[in-house]
């Protein structure tokens, strides 16, 4: 897989922004959960106040609050009286509070100081359970309550004395260590209780000290909410572009790959010999280049939201629950995991063997369509549809019994999560919702810690769908890899040599032999002629016999693996393979064309050929008489292989093509079989004008087609078993003269040899 991945780096930049893009959407989503508590929390509970710290505060009212605090100077030190002339920072701070026009003593308001924020935590702390005892002495409630307890035990002459007094008046008229006595029972009460509860209550209090001193509570709440959630939409906002980007560049960058990884196929396959090719099958390399290629660009699509955003995300997450909400329930984080990961990894080990399965289904029923399709007139001929229907519903069977086994496994996954993650959340709300009713957690942070376990959560959940993929994946790069790094049989030396002009179109076969990949026996052994430029050498002989196997030779569609085959003077394993198939102009067995035109076929080697070569080449070939019965000629449109035109008008175009590129050595494998007599008779003609000074090479079966070579070759299993003309041949050759006899009787083979 990592070989694949490596084709990554033509998309180097759009990898790093996509990186960057998810680390920027991972802290914003991070930070979403914070903004819903602070709401909830800060902006609904407590009515936008954020701290237990005054931001203002009346002098009376600090001087009160400090009767129950033992760290006045900690306190006051963070705290400015406000002046006849404040400064501008005091100003900004009364304004807020206040209004613009607010109408109050300067000289009796404190103004807390610019303090950065964790000494603002510091002085909450110092200041939570002073303003929580200011507010029990100051709560017609409690204070009631509290009055009556201390004066059970008084004289009724004290009594009366107090009992028009305030409790906070009663505790300063107090002797000092009566009044600590008092104070230290408030304070041991205070201190046993929750923090979470000594803030609510201090930023209730402070909530109330604002009233006092005219500010509109209602309106701080209000812009609190507004901006806490315009920053919330804003963060909200960064994380959508940069998941929308994300996508965009992610399709982007994996489609490339993909693009990049059949072309790098494509090229390789075009590499092969045709040894390779049987190797691996055409139906093979088409799945290969197509769906397995389509796995690997399904797999990078997500991959980096899976390999960057969601250990961001599931990190942070745990992080964030830790430090910003109620440690004491990370326990339903952990068992949320523990439940994502059994779900999955049971649905892995089940589904997993069938991953492998999928893409050889996938491979035989490609094969079996190809060979269906290809062989269809076979198949009509024999009246076999049945029969191939049945081997296509097999393999169809096949390969969807599997993919319906791995996608009923896989539909199990998201409704189990989804129980999962319903499950958790009810389990936070009822281990949450005791410990807001104890006073031990906020709603908001409740709300927070829901949202943070869903995302950490769906992390878990994220990497757990790429470790499902990624088999697959990994078969596809497994079956990629094969083909790019299967070393082509036959490739240019370094250093290739350049052809004898002397000894052009020369061809001489010494001592060759060859054999085929894996096979036991030689095909052809101690093949030795030579065929010259101007003369026809036709080569002959039984079925099996290593016709084909020869002409393949030529060109260098296999090497031979023994002996010399020498062109223009040169062993063709010395020269590259493109300047010897420059000079070869073959004609295969089977006449296969390309979708496009007759002009476009006939042209396939040289795109810019005049008109005037094409049309020789075609009236050459006899193939003028069909063409101009098309209605538009040489624009007339061939499908693909050829399949909208007879064999007849197949081959001849395939020879015209052949003749067109002019090349010095010409190559038919038995070219002319689907030509009717005197066709094939005026196309030998006509080839003879102009192949005075070339090498002409022909395989045929019909004994009338080599009659006049200056050279025919008989093989039997893959021997040469005779050289000569026809006349000699018949006379000193057995088994020419067996082959000869079996298409042409005495007297006719007597009068064609006599001409």
């Amino acid at each position: 897989m990592l070989k694949v991945l490596k084709n990554l780096k033509k998309s180097f930049w759009s990898v790093v922004v996509i990186i960057l893009l998810l680390i920027v959407q991972a802290q914003a989503d991070l930070n979403l959960p914070d903004f819903t508590s602070r709401i909830v929390n800060e902006g609904i509970q407590f009515g936008g106040i954020e701290k237990a710290v005054p931001q203002i505060i009346s002098k009376q009212d600090l001087e009160n609050i400090l009767i129950f605090s033992e760290d006045d100077d900690k306190i006051t030190e963070n705290y400015t009286l406000v002046g006849e002339s404040p400064s501008k920072e005091q100003e900004k701070v009364l304004k807020k509070y206040l209004g613009k026009d607010f109408d109050i003593e300067l000289e009796s308001i404190y103004v807390l100081n610019d303090i950065d924020s964790s000494k603002e935590d510091e002085l909450a702390k110092l200041m939570a359970g002073p303003l929580m005892e200011f507010a029990t002495v100051t709560s017609e409630d409690t204070a009631a309550q509290i009055k009556e307890t201390m004066m059970a035990n008084l004289p009724e002459e004290q009594k009366a004395v107090l009992e028009n007094m305030s409790i906070l008046d009663i505790i300063k008229s107090m002797p000092e260590e009566q009044r600590k006595s008092v104070l230290e029972q408030f304070t041991k009460q205070v201190d046993e209780m929750q923090d979470s509860i000594k803030e609510q209550a201090a930023i209730t209090e402070i909530k109330n000290l604002y009233k006092d001193l005219g500010v509109d509570t209602d309106k701080l709440q209000n812009n609190y909410i507004l901006v806490t959630g315009l920053q919330m939409l804003g963060v909200a906002l960064i994380s959508m572009v940069s998941a929308i980007t994300i996508m965009l560049l992610s399709a982007r960058v994996a489609a490339k790959l993909g693009k990049t990884l059949r072309e790098k196929v494509f090229k390789k396959v075009l590499s092969f010999s045709t040894g390779e090719l049987n190797r691996f099958s055409t139906a093979s390399l088409i799945t290969r280049s197509t769906n397995d290629v389509q796995q690997i660009q399904m797999l990078i699509s997500i991959l980096f939201r899976v390999v960057v955003y969601a250990p961001i995300i599931g990190i942070g997450g745990f992080i964030k629950v830790l430090t910003n909400s109620d440690s004491s329930m990370a326990w339903i984080i952990g068992v949320a995991i523990l439940a994502v990961l059994f779900i999955v990894v049971t649905l892995f080990i089940i589904a997993m063997p069938k991953f492998r399965k999928l893409q050889e289904l996938t491979d035989k029923l490609n094969l079996v369509s190809r060979e269906i399709l290809s062989g269809l007139q076979v198949i009509r001929a024999f009246n076999t549809e049945k029969k191939e229907e049945k081997r296509f519903n097999g393999a169809n069977k096949d390969l969807m019994k599997t993919n319906v086994f791995v996608n009923r496994t896989m539909s199990i996954m998201m409704p189990a999560l989804m129980l999962i993650m319903n499950g958790i959340t009810v389990l936070i709300v009822w281990v949450g919702g005791h410990n807001v009713d104890q006073g031990i957690m906020q709603v908001g942070d409740l709300m927070a810690f829901i949202q943070y376990t869903m995302q950490i959560v769906m992390a878990f959940l994220m990497i757990s769908m790429i470790s499902i993929m990624l088999p697959r994946a990994s078969v596809s790069a497994n079956r990629i890899n094969e083909v790019l790094e299967t070393e082509a049989s036959i490739k240019d030396k370094k250093e290739t040599k350049k052809f004898d002009p002397n000894k052009k179109g020369l061809v001489e076969f010494k001592n060759v032999s060859f054999r085929y990949p894996d096979a036991d026996t030689e095909i052809l052994e101690d093949i030795n002629f030579t065929a010259e430029p101007g003369k026809t050498t036709a080569i002959i002989g039984s079925t099996g016999s290593g016709k084909s196997t020869i002409v393949n030779l030529i060109p260098r569609f296999y090497d031979v693996t023994g002996g010399e085959l020498r062109i223009d003077g040169v062993n063709v394993k010395d020269v590259s393979q493109k300047d010897l198939r420059d000079i070869v102009g073959f004609v295969p067995q089977k006449g296969l064309l390309f979708s496009g035109t007759i002009e476009s076929n006939i042209k396939y080697s040289d795109d810019s050929m005049s008109d005037e070569r094409m049309y020789k080449a075609a009236e050459i070939a006899q193939a003028t008489e069909f063409i101009e019965t098309k209605e538009k000629k040489y624009q007339d449109p061939i499908s693909q292989g050829g399949g909208n035109v007879s064999g007849g008008q197949r081959q001849r175009i395939s020879i015209a093509r052949a003749l067109a590129k002019d090349p010095e050595i010409f190559v038919f494998d038995d070219s002319f079989s689907a030509l009717d007599l005197k066709t094939d008779a005026a196309l030998r003609e006509a080839l003879s004008e102009i192949t005075h000074d070339k090498t002409v090479i022909i395989v045929a079966q019909r004994i009338s087609t080599i009659l006049n070579a200056e050279q025919i070759i008989v093989l039997e299993e893959g021997k040469v078993v005779g050289i000569g003309t026809h006349e000699e041949l018949i006379k000193n050759n057995e088994t020419y003269r067996q082959i000869a006899l079996s298409q042409l009787s005495e007297e006719e083979l007597s009068e064609k040899g006599g001409k």
